[in-house]
């Protein structure tokens, strides 16, 4: 249809052609908001990492969301001083040492290279001025000096720590120092003979340490999460945290594309044998989460190892929610009470003392079953008080995440109280037993 005979054409059917047009581009639109809606509410797929190894942990419970080589010890550089800042807080809470007491640097932390606030020998500061500039700035001078206030010497803590990270489950793990530098860059003098090798670390292993000490010590999170601070006043510049990622930073015009919401620790690390490391943990609407990435590629002033980790935040804050499978103060189907016995009554009622919640995949379920209800005592024994622990319950469940067959034990309280009975109950109780054994035993005869 030409020019002219489209303007031939009655207006009125040119109003409605238009209409027409008009509301099929509009319907068009819609589908296409629709399309970017859904895609924005997608759940993640399994992040695709370019790290040599990785894992993704509920800091709650210790429930492994994603994990990559997670179990391959290789060198974790400076995450291995989350150790030493375990060992050295505990040695305060123990009455070890006192944040406020100063000691005396010593030869072997102001011969340290790498990152470090320049101590030289005879130099005066208190241990908390030295585990901040550990904590912050992953100073190895700070370190080797804290390390040789808790047990004498660098090689003595590093028995400690090897012995700390056994007990902790750590099975990947070798610290030859408290830094997490090679070997070759250790003063030589102060190379130890004790232990070989280098020091390495599984991404598993990292994590476990990361659990424990948001379980031990959370306080130490005003501590990581710290975006600068002057070591010495007459210093011209404050020590950075080398973590980019905190939350805080988004109000950094240089670090805003590295910030991500909720993180507030925990430690970096790089070598040229490690790589880029990071340990890095997240609050977000009540979920804490920790995420490990080793042998991230690049250079250390790229930033590459913390977008990789913000995929993996991402995944187990965006594809996974927290979902209670047991109620705290439920009771148990078929085991609803327990045996009491020198008691007004015969039987306890019970109830699950705490709840037992998973982080779940959207859209999957979790179903828990219950393997052993067991008493305390075979029977308990009154008088008993309302909410008193009297047992526990395990139930096993199938991990959404890894598939691995899970047992969860929990404690069962009383939800009612038993008072003991008087010797007459009791001693009635008794006979009617007696006769209802004889007579049970009667009619077994027959």
């Amino acid at each position: 249809m030409n020019r002219h005979h489209l303007l031939s054409l009655p207006k009125v059917f040119l109003t409605k052609r238009f209409v027409a047009v008009l509301v099929l581009i509009n319907l068009l639109f819609m589908i296409g908001l629709s399309s970017i809606a859904s895609a924005a509410d997608e759940v993640p797929g399994a992040p695709q990492l370019d790290a040599k190894s990785a894992i993704l942990m509920d800091a709650e419970t210790g429930q492994i969301l994603y994990q990559s080589n997670a179990d391959v010890a290789a060198p974790p550089a400076s995450m291995s001083k989350m150790m030493t800042e375990y060992l050295v807080s505990k040695a305060v809470k123990q009455g070890k040492l006192s944040w406020d007491e100063k000691v005396t640097v010593g030869e072997n932390a102001a011969k340290q290279i790498g990152s470090r606030i320049l101590l030289a020998q005879g130099d005066q500061h208190t241990i908390r001025d030295l585990y901040i500039a550990m904590a912050v700035y992953s100073a190895n001078d700070a370190t080797v000096q804290l390390a040789e206030e808790v047990a004498g010497s660098e090689e003595a803590f590093v028995k400690l720590m090897n012995e700390t990270a056994v007990e902790l489950g750590m099975t990947n793990s070798h610290f030859i120092n408290s830094t997490g530098l090679d070997r070759a860059d250790m003063p030589e003098k102060y190379r130890p003979t004790s232990v070989d090798g280098e020091t390495m670390m599984s991404a598993k292993d990292s994590a476990t340490l990361a659990y424990t000490i948001l379980k031990e010590d959370p306080e130490f999170l005003e501590t990581s999460k710290i975006q600068e601070k002057k070591f010495r006043e007459r210093d011209k510049a404050p020590m950075k945290n080398w973590n980019w990622m905190l939350g805080s930073n988004k109000n950094n015009p240089t670090l805003r594309k590295f910030a991500y919401e909720g993180v507030d620790g925990l430690k970096t690390g790089h070598t040229s044998s490690a790589g880029n490391c990071f340990t890095g943990t997240a609050l977000q609407n009540g979920t804490r989460l920790i995420a490990v990435v080793m042998g991230v590629p690049g250079g250390v002033n790229d930033g590459k190892r913390f977008l990789e980790t913000a995929k993996l935040f991402n995944y187990g804050f965006k594809g996974f929610e927290k979902k209670t499978v047991v109620q705290a103060k439920s009771v148990i189907p078929e085991h609803e009470t327990l045996k009491v016995k020198k008691g007004k009554a015969t039987k306890l009622p019970v109830v699950t003392a705490t709840d037992i919640t998973v982080l779940v995949p959207k859209g999957q379920t979790v179903e828990p079953v219950v393997q052993e209800v067991k008493s305390n005592l075979d029977p308990l024994v009154a008088p008993i008080k309302l909410g008193d622990k009297v047992g526990t319950a395990t139930y096993k469940y199938k991990d959404p995440s890894t598939n691995e067959e899970k047992l969860v034990q929990i404690d069962l309280i009383a939800s009612e109280e038993v008072n003991k009975a008087s010797w007459w109950r009791l001693m009635f109780r008794a006979i009617g037993n007696f006769f209802s054994g004889l007579f049970q035993g009667i009619v077994d005869l027959f």
